[in-house]
């Protein structure tokens, strides 16, 4: 990973959807919220793909902006070049970091390079036409064999950072491109500016993606979170799970999340999937060891409206967030506590034990002199507990009441189900 990016042990991510953002889902219409980010403590900006989409084979009446129709151009639905310009300028201005969907693995059908590089594509074997990408039928697959592909996408790539000053990108199913690519493409980049690089994979299924990546996907914990809320599987086995994500060790992030576009349509909303625990993983999602990620909508929050993918459908906006302070309390934390900075050998993670381990996830973060304690209810009633562990003393500060405890003499708690308690040293 490029060090010089610095700002990635302390950020969190948000992801905007332009096209259901806004009734106009334009990147002008999107620039009026830039304020109202940045006082929730929003840091970088991931804006969803902003390039043509195909039209040939495309699913409903508008299509998925995952399948690119031109690389290096902008969706006229969005608006032009200038207003991207414009919209990152300001967004650099608020001091906010923005990084764009990159999707390598396939285009469209009727991409430019269809016509101009029909080579760049493989063939089905059984039609001899370009290759559908797996259960998508608008999306064919690139052939990563070819090295004047290779360098296309990654001139492609470098047409953004140019034209646009991105600072980094998102890359979409980025396991299904071979490692070899990106092992080319990132220093090739980084010769124009430091990146930050997100990658669409769980490191503990391809480990040797994290040594491309700064943050990874952690979909074997949200799988299993939502395995637990539908009592599959117990806590403990969560925290087994994460004990394996911590091996794979501070050279790489994960992220972690609630939602996100694919869960959001398609498995449903963080409140129709995990239940009363929804508010306690979000907390879990910004203070363990790793980058946050948030898509747009969850700080209304958004319990059953499921966003439509091929369709305009904008995000029920009422002018009232009622998880605005929530986040902006979390993020800030995250942000300004050297305790929470992510993949940083200096900061320890520490499981706590308590009297209800059945039940609660407990833990401390400490960087020096630094530390954050974070408390979860996993129980389906009240419940009261203590931590038992000896390394936890001294006076905290809760940071959502502000109020103190000392922790020297014991650590009680009572908690409602999926209740969560912060405090900072």
């Amino acid at each position: 990973m490029n060090e010089t990016c610095r700002w990635k042990h302390t950020t969190n991510i948000y992801e905007v959807n332009l096209r259901q953002y806004t009734p106009e889902g334009t990147f002008k219409e999107f620039t009026a919220h830039l304020p109202r980010l940045r006082d929730m403590g929003v840091e970088t900006l991931w804006l969803m793909p902003i390039t043509p989409i195909a039209q040939k084979n495309k699913k409903g009446s508008m299509g998925s902006p995952y399948a690119a129709a031109n690389y290096a151009a902008v969706n006229p639905e969005f608006g032009t070049l200038e207003d991207l310009r414009n919209l990152v300028h300001e967004a650099h201005s608020f001091g906010f970091r923005v990084i764009m969907d990159w999707v390598a693995n396939h285009t469209g059908w009727d991409h430019v390079w269809t016509n101009t590089h029909p080579d760049f594509y493989l063939r089905d074997p059984l039609t001899g036409d370009f290759q559908p990408a797996s259960g998508m039928a608008d999306i064919i697959e690139l052939d990563y064999s070819k090295p004047d592909m290779r360098l296309a996408m990654i001139e492609a790539m470098k047409y953004w950072v140019r034209e646009a000053n991105i600072d980094g990108f998102r890359c979409d199913l980025a396991a299904w491109v071979e490692l070899g690519f990106w092992q080319q493409a990132r220093p090739e980049l980084e010769k124009l500016k430091p990146l930050f690089w997100l990658g669409e994979f769980d490191e503990l299924d391809d480990p040797g993606y994290g040594k491309i990546f700064d943050a990874s996907y952690s979909w074997n914990w949200m799988h299993l979170t939502r395995d637990f809320c539908d009592g599959k599987v117990t806590l403990g086995e969560l925290k087994t799970l994460l004990t394996r994500y911590s091996e794979i060790g501070d050279g790489s992030m994960r992220a972690w999340f609630t939602s996100n576009h694919d869960e959001n349509t398609w498995n449903g909303t963080e409140f129709e999937k995990y239940g009363i625990y929804a508010e306690a993983l979000a907390v879990f999602s910004v203070t363990w060891n790793g980058v946050p990620l948030i898509y747009n909508g969850q700080e209304i929050p958004m319990r059953t409206k499921r966003l439509e993918f091929f369709e305009k459908d904008p995000i029920p906006w009422t002018g009232t967030n009622k998880l605005h302070d929530f986040y902006k309390t979390l993020l800030r934390l995250k942000s300004n506590n050297p305790a929470l900075r992510g993949g940083d050998p200096a900061v320890r993670t520490l499981l706590l034990k308590t009297t209800a381990d059945d039940k609660i996830l407990a833990y401390l973060r400490q960087n020096g002199m630094h530390a954050v304690l974070t408390v979860l209810s996993f129980s389906t009633k009240p419940i009261n507990f203590e931590i038992t562990e000896e390394s936890l003393s001294g006076v905290y500060t809760c940071v959502f009441t502000l109020s103190t405890r000392d922790f020297t003499n014991g650590a009680h708690f009572s908690l409602e189900p999926g209740g969560f308690a912060v405090f900072q040293k």
